[in-house]
């Protein structure tokens, strides 16, 4: 749903499964065309940092590993003069979250192994690393101070509470159980995470030399970065909600500045709404940033670009004429424009910001390294020069790392060659949707099998995207690979709610959705059924989260799909909003009222309501400890379609949170299998 936040590393990996692992089998050829086992020979380049003088770039590169299942990241160096690529860090942790000195000769990054995750500094020149210090807790958010003498960071400081009672006298040796969890924290699990750890997030300053971190913020409130120093270096600005309402408000927060030397907190916007990502102007005037107004709690709003001066006077707007939502700006060298990336009809673009307003797109093709469903998204950053890199995108293969330089874009690596080119890939084309509800156009996609001849007819899946305030694009998709490859023609799109196509076209399904939405979806599948090698006797239709929702929606609204796959789904929406760990804003942001105040709204909008309708075989997907729409979600539709005696099985994935259903290789693979077994039963 709108409410996750995935990392790299979770959003990488690929799938789903407690239907079993994907089986080895002894084969007489490589197979040309794209199967589950292929899962975890692929990789993706993410993070990408330019070394300040513009001359290198360090990312991140994340390779799915056999042994392990799961992906693991590596910091690598391509030179930008001769196109070399280097391993930065060589040991068996998982190195990440790479960040370069101001002049260019460290990089502090982030390792995880059996200690936990530690910040690092290396001395490129020497290859030498060193630990900065022994955290009790993951650091996150890393900034160099000015003068490259300090880090600061984000991290957890512990605070499990008082206990209603004390604890019983336990006698030496004794083996009792484990002891009450007494919850009284507002948030106190995430998906992901589970429950989470108790205490609050704060910022923290280091030596880049080593030492011994100290805490600058203070107070049962979690500090938020992005973070970055202010011009100086006196100050460390981050984002956080301070009211005393904070917990039930996470729309929330305002930018603040800490400084150094004695923790003083000065506030420096004051609006309805989040503001975050702060960055500072070359010659410190000046303050980026991005947020949105948030005083109508629509389900969406588009994030704009702001600009203050340094003591947050003089705010104003840049984006206001863009009808869409921009991300992560970073400064011009010149300090005349700001960077960002926005998302257009599914297709993510980097442009350049004047400070007049004016808006000038750079390139597209940025694109994000989960694999499994073509969701939009992707990561960039700038050098001298106005060289950008950033995570390349396409439908034939996974994220690559990209310049653009001179007007002109470079791929830099081909991570995927040796795999990849030895298969029959899908191919992917844009397919042109009108809506038979108002005739609004709807972005879509058709995937074609290998060895496609459009003079057959092949059976169709429509795979729906979730959020529903996101994205798909034309960007690689695993999923959609081995749907194809097992004879699919496979179609995805972007109906109303969906982002990228401005503010209107997103907030058609605010207070009202699902609903023509509906009419979207059945207008894309007729489409490709219009294109002539549809069979139109033999459509499925899967989806995941919000996707999962439309699916049962649709099964209970028509019967012109063979079988259904329900994947995370939302069944009954008075139960959701109050079992979600998104709670404190769901029932406000997307239906205004709660459960208890508008018992009938909730009813007519949750797909258990039209359970009654339902003869389309279903089968039901879940991650075991998916927080996001809880397994009682699921389990509510299994039972349901097992008393109304419509054919329906269901798949519980273990371990598997909701935004980590994909993150597996293994499960992700045996995912796709069972939903395609699924679909060949009712073949």
């Amino acid at each position: 749903m709108r409410l996750a936040v995935l990392a790299a590393v979770a959003s990488f990996g690929v799938a789903l499964g407690a239907v079993g692992p994907v089986a080895a089998q002894v084969a007489e050829a490589p197979s040309k065309t794209f199967g589950p086992a292929d899962l975890f020979g692929l990789q993706a380049a993410s993070d990408p940092q330019v070394r300040p003088d513009g001359g290198a770039v360090a990312y991140v590169r994340l390779r799915n590993d056999i042994m392990t299942d799961r992906a693991q990241p590596s910091i690598w160096l391509a030179d930008l003069s001769t196109g070399a690529q280097t391993p930065l860090v060589v040991d068996e942790a998982a190195n990440m979250s790479p960040r370069w000195s101001p002049d260019g000769t460290r990089l502090a990054y982030v390792a995880a192994g059996p200690s936990g995750a530690q910040l690092y500094v290396r001395w490129v020149a020497t290859g030498r690393s060193a630990k900065v210090a022994s955290l009790e807790q993951a650091p996150n958010d890393i900034a160099w101070s000015p003068d490259g003498k300090t880090l600061a960071f984000t991290m957890l400081i512990a605070d499990p509470g008082k206990p209603l009672a004390p604890p019983l006298p336990k006698p030496d040796g004794a083996k009792w159980a484990e002891p009450l969890r007494v919850i009284d924290r507002v948030t106190y699990r995430a998906d992901g995470e589970g429950l989470i750890k108790l205490g609050y997030h704060h910022i923290f300053v280091v030596s880049a030399d080593g030492g011994q971190p100290r805490q600058l913020t203070f107070g049962k409130f979690d500090d938020a970065g992005p973070i970055a120093f202010s011009h100086d270096g006196k100050g460390v600005l981050f984002s956080t909600n301070r009211s005393a309402n904070w917990e039930r408000d996470p729309e929330e927060a305002e930018l603040y500045r800490v400084d150094v030397a004695d923790g003083a907190l000065a506030r420096l916007t004051n609006r309805v709404g989040p503001d975050f990502a702060p960055a500072v102007s070359p010659d410190g005037s000046k303050i980026a940033y991005v947020g949105f107004d948030n005083a109508r709690h629509r389900g969406y709003e588009n994030q704009r670009l702001y600009v203050m001066d340094a003591d947050g006077r003089n705010g104003r707007v840049l984006t206001g004429g863009l009808d869409r939502s921009v991300a992560a700006p970073v400064w011009a060298a010149d300090g005349k424009g700001v960077y960002v990336t926005y998302e257009d009809q599914g297709v993510t673009k980097a442009a350049r910001v004047g400070l007049d307003g004016k808006l000038e797109t750079l390139f597209a093709g940025v694109g994000g390294s989960g694999l499994d469903r073509p969701y939009t998204g992707g990561q960039f950053d700038v050098g001298k020069g106005g060289v950008v890199a950033f995570t390349a995108g396409s439908t034939g293969r996974p994220t690559e790392l990209a310049v653009w330089r001179g007007g002109k874009v470079q791929i830099l690596t081909d991570l995927n060659r040796d795999l990849l080119d030895a298969k029959s890939l899908a191919k992917v084309e844009a397919l042109p949707v009108t809506s038979s509800y108002d005739k609004k156009p709807i972005g879509a996609w058709i995937v074609t099998p290998p060895g496609f001849d459009p003079s057959k007819k092949y059976p169709l899946i429509l795979e729906i995207h979730g959020g529903p305030f996101s994205a798909y694009g034309p960007t690689f998709s695993t999923d959609d690979q081995l749907y194809a490859a097992a004879g699919y023609v496979v179609v995805y799109s972007n109906p109303r709610g969906s982002t990228s196509y401005g503010e209107a076209f997103a907030n058609e399904i605010d207070r009202n959705y699902p609903s023509h939405d509906f009419d979207d979806l059945m207008s894309v599948v007729d489409a490709a059924i219009a294109k002539g090698f549809v069979d139109p006797q033999h459509l499925y239709v899967t989806g995941g989260s919000g996707g999962g929702v439309l699916t049962a929606w649709i099964v209970g609204k028509t019967d012109r799909f063979r079988a259904a796959a329900t994947q995370k789904p939302v069944i009954n929406w008075a139960s959701e909003v109050l079992t979600t760990d998104g709670y404190t804003s769901m029932a406000q942001d997307w239906f205004g009222k709660m459960p208890w105040e508008d018992p009938q709204g909730y009813w007519a909008r949750s797909p258990l309501s039209l359970v009654g309708n339902v003869k389309t075989p279903t089968l039901v997907v879940v991650g075991e400890e998916d927080n996001r729409t809880p397994p009682s979600e699921a389990e509510q539709y299994f039972a349901a379609l097992q008393l109304r005696g419509v054919p329906t099985t269901l798949v519980r994935v273990p371990g598997a949170s909701h935004g980590g259903i994909a993150a597996r290789p293994s499960q992700s693979g045996a995912k796709a299998q069972a939903i395609l077994a699924w679909f060949a039963r009712y073949r």
